[in-house]
């Protein structure tokens, strides 16, 4: 298969389907932090099927103005809606859909977005503790023309720890929990989980 995988940099999920033989691309605005097959651009210059023959497309779009995380940023005053964060959201919203458009099986990963933005119903939520990493951190999959992940490694819940997106490790210790770990700094946050990129690479692989 040919596979896009947009809004990657850090080629975890392009790898994996290379290892299984597929021609697998990354695309971000930025450098990819593993060499290999990658297209420095804006992705939506991309996405044409005709030209470029994607057979599948992993989309990761920014959630920064979508995700519910950040509902307190749009309601800064008790019923005041922050009009230029909402503004943004929308923009988000929009670039989202260019990819739920596509014409071709699709798959979309985002956190839980907040209600004002009104995405499409999401097919999924999947946990990366499901796919061997301890920790909780809900994730949305939309899907079209594929099958619903299947956890792979399933990691018990007396040894998982919350994952928190805010403040410069990828996995802290905030002293307050024993239990809740915090992600730093957003390249950190935006960096995939090998575990469900592996388990995209073998299950949809082989759609």
């Amino acid at each position: 298969m040919k596979v896009l995988i947009a809004c990657e940099y850090s080629g975890i999920v392009r790898e994996e389907f290379k290892k299984l033989g597929h021609d697998a691309w990354s695309c971000d605005i930025l450098d990819t932090e593993i060499p290999g097959n990658h297209i420095k651009d804006d992705v939506l210059k991309h996405l044409n099927l005709e030209k470029y023959k994607w057979d599948l497309i992993i989309a990761h779009p920014p959630c920064t103005y979508l995700s519910n995380a950040g509902a307190c940023r749009l309601y800064p005053e008790k019923g005041k809606l922050n009009m230029e964060r909402y503004h943004k959201g929308l923009e988000a919203k929009k670039f989202f859909m260019c990819f739920y458009n596509m014409d071709c099986k699709i798959a979309i990963e985002n956190p839980v977005s907040s209600r004002i933005f009104e995405l499409p119903e999401y097919s999924q939520e999947i946990q990366p503790y499901e796919f061997g990493h301890p920790y909780t951190k809900k994730t949305r999959l939309w899907l079209k023309g594929l099958p619903k992940l299947r956890p792979t490694n399933i990691i018990d819940k007396s040894e998982v720890k919350t994952f928190i997106e805010s403040g410069t490790s990828r996995y802290k210790n905030t002293n307050k929990n024993k239990n809740r770990y915090v992600a730093r700094g957003s390249k950190d946050r935006s960096k995939f989980w090998s575990g469900i990129a592996q388990a995209m690479a073998q299950q949809w692989g082989n759609e």
